[in-house]
């Protein structure tokens, strides 16, 4: 299905939903300050499929919220953490986890935004900003962690059997997440920072979390094959700092087998749908290739 039925987003009457999702956080539509004009982005249908709201223990007061989405049947299956882009849960990203469900994988894309706001309701990126620079390293791998000791708890997953993909911010989490947690198995990064932010110029804030690790500075401590793909029009990620991540990665051995496609005519959020920069046919390649790894590595 390739529509969208709203101009302001899907409602709860478009899907089947559980009870449990209805009045809940995850009712937005797509990201006011990316939604292209002429966006016809691509809805996922629901049906056969569970789609609820999860609470999960973090450890804290409020329990990290999570949009997820699985096969309604009775058994268990893998699982793949859907981690977003700058802009939060919004429909882009409920969308790619009924994409995994339909597949026959847990989706499951935790709100890592929640304790300071929705950015996907801003237009001012000032702001955006502002909400994704609270979610620090160390909190982000806390909630991956969280996450996946959920899983590992629930009656309709397989225990050993999970994954992350994620997009831009998220692309650098699931690298991140490949090094740190024995749990993952697999990844597949969508055009995620891999080296430091270039310094600010003089007057501006720093950009970044100083002193945190970026995936070139973990290369060798890798624990799980990761997927990366790029697109070689990226301003933001330029060509020359993938290759300095294909050079970490060979310099260490590559034992876990990690991959890096770049599109050469592909710039920023080549996958993302909703946005201006959204390329049918490599975004569609991108796909296969991601379907194709996870199926290999968590089958």
């Amino acid at each position: 299905m390739n529509f969208l039925p709203r101009p302001e987003g899907p409602q709860p009457e478009d899907f089947k939903l559980s009870r449990r999702l209805v009045g809940s956080m995850f009712f937005g539509g797509y990201a006011v300050a990316a939604l292209s004009a002429e966006a016809q982005p691509i809805v996922t249908p629901s049906d056969g499929l569970t789609v609820e709201e999860a609470l999960i223990p973090n450890g804290e007061a409020a329990p990290l919220p999570a949009y997820v989405a699985r096969p309604q049947d009775r058994g268990r299956h893998p699982a793949i953490i859907v981690v977003n882009e700058i802009w939060g849960i919004h429909a882009y990203i409920k969308d790619v986890c009924r994409r995994f469900a339909r597949l026959g994988y847990v989706a499951v894309a935790p709100a890592f935004f929640h304790r300071a706001g929705d950015p996907s309701q801003l237009t001012d990126m000032t702001e955006i900003r502002k909400i994704v620079a609270t979610a620090g390293h160390a909190q982000v791998m806390g909630d991956v962690e969280a996450t996946l000791a959920w899983l590992d708890r629930q009656r309709f997953t397989k225990k050993g059997k999970a994954g992350v993909t994620g997009f831009c911010w998220g692309g650098t989490v699931v690298w991140m997440a490949a090094a740190r947690f024995p749990g993952v198995k697999a990844g597949v990064a969508w055009y995620g920072r891999l080296v430091p932010p270039a310094p600010p110029q003089p007057g501006q804030p720093p950009s970044g979390e100083p002193g945190r690790p970026y995936p070139v500075d973990i290369a060798g401590e890798l624990k799980a094959p990761v997927l990366g793909l790029y697109g070689a029009k990226d301003r933001g990620i330029p060509v020359e700092t993938v290759e300095r991540m294909r050079a970490a990665l060979a310099a260490a051995g590559n034992p876990t087998g990690s991959e890096i496609v770049v599109y050469p005519e592909a710039d920023h959020g080549f996958h993302a749908d909703f946005r201006p920069s959204y390329k049918a046919d490599d975004a569609q390649d991108a796909w296969a290739r991601a379907v194709a790894w996870f199926g290999k590595h968590l089958r």
